[in-house]
């Protein structure tokens, strides 16, 4: 007898799931642009897409692929994900979500999956619907196609700092650039050039049609505490929500209290707590 209403989805429950992420807009983002646009078919995506709930009345998702992101997850939801993916090897690189469900899940797989690299339990998850009142710095622009190799190195030292792994360990950094190449491409990365030198980075990194969610937000070292961050940000803030999404939204680390008072100037405002577990 079954006793746990876990499943793999399928492209016939799409609107189910569409409708369910609509409900946790930002914490759901990466999932729901996954889902528009590759679906629920899993040969046409880089992961899987679980649900928990009867047929009829799905209750949350889970997506299994580079990331495990738990979605609207309650206590019984986390147990049932937790018993089915304890029983499989751990594939992903680190499980983000709603700190509650990650913590949760956590908690239930550590023995099997861990040890972590790190566990960053409270990081709060920020957004915004209206123009900063901050002016925007003018000299903040979209990265135009022929300068991904002068982007390269700043994402490459922010990803260094934010996981504390270099993203070159993998593949000599190969698909990392390709992500770098597409968000230049499609208009998604935002930089300030000062000398030839990035000084000043930022992406969207998800894109849906509820929000735009930035992310490796970077400023170089030798810039820092010049006080560029704030109307930085306004300029990448003003052009999301006029070219990309209704609302713009991020999340940040609890201890990185420079960061929270840039983000606090333009505008954001608290829509909950995540956590991250990194492998």
């Amino acid at each position: 007898m079954l006793t746990t209403p876990v499943r793999q989805l399928g492209e016939s429950e799409r609107r189910a799931v569409e409708q369910l992420l609509d409900l946790d807009p930002y914490a759901g983002a990466q999932v729901a642009e996954r889902v528009a646009a590759r679906g629920l078919g899993w040969w046409r995506s880089e992961g899987r897409v679980l649900g928990y709930g009867p047929r009829r009345s799905l209750e949350s998702v889970c997506w299994l692929g580079g990331n495990l992101t738990p979605v609207l997850a309650t206590e019984p939801a986390i147990a049932a994900y937790a018993d089915l993916l304890g029983g499989q090897e751990r594939l992903c690189s680190s499980i983000v979500g709603r700190a509650d469900a990650v913590l949760g899940l956590w908690e239930r797989l550590a023995s099997t999956w861990g040890p972590a690299r790190d566990v960053r339990p409270n990081q709060p998850l920020l957004a915004t619907d209206t123009v900063p009142t901050v002016a925007p710095d003018p000299q903040v622009r979209h990265v135009r196609r022929g300068e991904v190799d002068l982007l390269f190195p700043a994402a490459v030292a922010m990803y260094t700092e934010e996981v504390g792994v270099s993203p070159l360990s993998e593949d000599a950094g190969r698909g990392y650039y390709r992500r770098v190449q597409d968000l230049v491409r499609s208009g998604r990365a935002y930089v300030r050039i000062v000398n030839g030198e990035v000084v000043f980075k930022a992406e969207l990194a998800v894109v849906t049609r509820r929000t735009a969610q930035v992310q490796g937000v970077w400023v170089a070292p030798e810039w820092r505490g010049r006080g560029i961050a704030a109307a930085a940000m306004a300029a990448v803030v003003r052009d999301a929500l006029h070219r990309f999404a209704p609302t713009v939204s991020l999340y940040v680390n609890d201890f990185n209290e420079a960061a929270r008072r840039v983000y606090e100037r333009c505008g954001f405002r608290p829509m909950g707590t995540l956590a991250t577990v990194l492998f």
